[in-house]
């Protein structure tokens, strides 16, 4: 696998290279679903990264990475590229493990200044001729790991290139003082100019008027885009045109002979290159299938609510009711069903930008004053509020809930984004109950139990709709489960979506007749019950969406072993030890043999042994 050499190419035959790619990401992107808009904005971006900088050496870091597409075409992926995002093929965000050329593995947002730091820190102890370039967008500016980095770097001045891509939008519209500071239009020429003569001024000319000279400049800084960066001890070029193949190399160029630390601005379009994409538009950040010429959807619904709209008209009719409910969300209203809600009431519900460990902290006094906080994030994004959820919600016990939308597999954007872990790390945290709901109604009788439940509450649920269908089931208890179907020979518990795995699974089963418990809680775990079921069913299977490591077999286990009881043999369908690959969700769990039809065969290969 080879980079493409453009080092040769006249501006011309770059501009001609840029439309190409995004020909080629258009009619991928079209057929395989993906990140859109994002990745056709920063195309020219990318070229001029490769022009400037040499990618075999130089470590090439991309925020998040789902913007990377062009980086991908250019590193020897051309011919593959119509295998993106699908089961054992290209990935949709970097992977060293694919290419050489990727530097770092990525999904999630805001640690390429991080990553580009370390990089520096390796190269100049190594001694070696080399700079880390770092692509980042204005939406990843929210979070606070940023600003850790770019405190560092500002003090010890190694060798980075940052790239600010201000394309004015994160996956939703940005928000918050950065964004707006960074989108300001402002032309850069005259403040580099007035830069360069004040300094040189500041070498010649006496103290006091030097001071004054000094004081101007403050001043000026002031009114610049610059200044934030300024302050912290980073060199700043722009704003540039982020379509202007010929401003940007000679940006980047200028970047890479000063070598120390330099922020690039460049201004952008998202969806740059087809029309119907251009500008702002949440919907076009991340598609399915669509049709080119009319940009409509080829998806095709089942025609079921999913777990995210159910979610998001309980909570809207909860809302309604009772003005002491409150939520927020980290970027992504649309993508959690918060949006009609940060509608109807901008008061209570509020995105605070990419900003997971905020966004959990800051609903914590809410909770304190009477208020009911639902903190909705995905599975995946609370992973980054960890230290948050211990020390600021749940050691206060403050009754917070946190809504956990993306569990379990959650197909083409893989291993940075499947929800295999909520449950193992939550599940050891003082004072924090775990729950899960399978169905329609029981999510919502879940969210009317979840409104007057007065401790820390998380509820896990999956992208799409709900395996199970919809039938009636009774109010939640604390820590009762609910055995739904009797049957007989062995007993299948399931948790959360993992109920209608067991139900499907019933239905696939010629010679036996499992009974089904809806576990409800795994923590706390429903002990009467189980110490029951312990009597009559001694082969256990559980259904979980999650890693089995700390997950709900765990759990059960644990309660087995501290009941004494040693007459019941377990065995779980949970998510091995291992990242789980990116593709199309059937594909993945029929890889993992956790489809219905598959553990059916396998419970009746092993009912026939015995």
């Amino acid at each position: 696998m080879q980079a493409m050499d453009i080092k040769n190419y006249s501006i011309e035959e770059l501009e001609d290279l840029a439309a190409k790619i995004r020909n080629k990401i258009l009619e991928t992107v079209s057929k395989t679903g993906g990140h859109l808009s994002s990745t056709l904005g920063a195309v020219e971006l990318i070229i001029a990264m490769h022009y400037v900088f040499d990618v075999n050496k130089d470590p090439f870091i991309f925020d998040v990475s789902h913007q990377a597409y062009a980086h991908k075409l250019l590193t020897g992926r051309w011919d593959s590229f119509d295998t993106l995002r699908q089961f054992g093929g290209i990935c949709g965000y970097t992977d060293p493990e694919e290419s050489k050329f990727d530097y770092y593995k990525a999904g999630h947002s805001s640690t390429s200044i991080s990553i580009a730091v370390g990089a520096a820190k390796a190269i100049a102890l190594k001694k070696e001729n080399r700079i880390p370039v770092a692509l980042i967008g204005d939406g990843a500016m929210s979070a606070g790991m940023v600003y850790e980095a770019l405190n560092e770097l500002g003090e010890r001045k190694y060798p980075v290139v940052i790239i600010l891509n201000d394309n004015e939008m994160s996956i939703s519209q940005p928000i918050g003082a950065i964004s707006r500071h960074l989108s300001k239009k402002m032309a850069s020429p005259f403040y580099q100019k007035f830069k360069q003569k004040v300094e040189s001024m500041l070498e010649h000319l006496p103290e006091g008027a030097a001071y004054m000279a000094k004081k101007l400049e403050d001043t000026i800084k002031l009114i610049t885009p610059g200044v934030l960066f300024e302050e912290m001890g980073l060199d700043y070029i722009g704003p540039i045109r982020g379509h202007n193949l010929e401003g940007i190399i000679d940006a980047l160029k200028l970047a890479k002979e000063l070598k120390k630390p330099v922020i690039v601005h460049a201004q952008t379009t998202k969806g740059k290159g087809y029309h119907i994409a251009e500008g702002p538009k949440e919907h076009w950040h991340g598609v399915g299938p669509f049709d080119i010429k009319t940009g409509k959807s080829l998806k095709k619904s089942n025609g079921k609510l999913s777990a995210t709209q159910i979610y998001s008209n309980k909570l809207l009719e909860l809302a309604k009711k009772n003005e002491k409910i409150v939520g927020v969300t980290a970027a992504m209203p649309s993508g959690t069903g918060l949006s009609p809600l940060i509608e109807q009431f901008p008061e209570r519900f509020w995105d605070v930008a990419i900003a997971e460990q905020h966004a959990v902290t800051s609903m914590g006094p809410l909770a304190k004053e009477g208020f009911k906080p639902f903190c909705t994030i995905y599975s995946t994004f609370l992973q980054r509020g960890y230290d948050q959820v211990i020390h600021d919600i749940a050691l206060m016990n403050l009754g917070v809930v946190f809504a956990m939308d993306r569990a379990g597999v959650v197909g083409e954007d893989g291993e940075t984004h499947q929800g295999a872990f909520d449950i193992s790390y939550l599940r050891p945290i003082p004072n924090m109950t775990l729950a899960a709901p399978f169905n329609r109604q029981s999510f919502e009788r879940l969210l009317e139990f979840a409104v007057d439940f007065k401790t820390p509450l998380a509820i896990r649920y999956p992208r799409g709709s709900f395996i199970a269908e919809d039938f009636d089931v009774p109010p939640y208890e604390l820590g009762k489960s609910h055995l739904i179907d009797e049957g007989k020979d062995i007993l299948f518990i399931g948790y959360g979506n993992g109920v209608g795995r067991a139900i499907e699974t019933k239905k696939e089963l010629k010679h036996l007749n499992p009974a089904i418990l809806d576990l409800r809680f795994v923590k706390p775990l429903d002990t009467e019950t189980l110490a029951n079921l312990a009597k009559d069913f001694k082969k256990w299977y559980i259904f979980s969406d999650s890693a089995k490591m700390g997950g709900v077999e765990s759990a059960i286990l644990e309660f087995l072993e501290s009941s004494g009881i040693k007459d019941v043999k377990l065995e779980s369908f949970e998510y091995e030890d291992f990242f789980i690959r990116h593709g199309k969700t059937a594909d993945i769990e029929q890889f993992l043999g956790i489809m219905p039809k598959q553990i059916a065969k396998k419970l009746e290969a092993v009912s026939k042994k015995q």
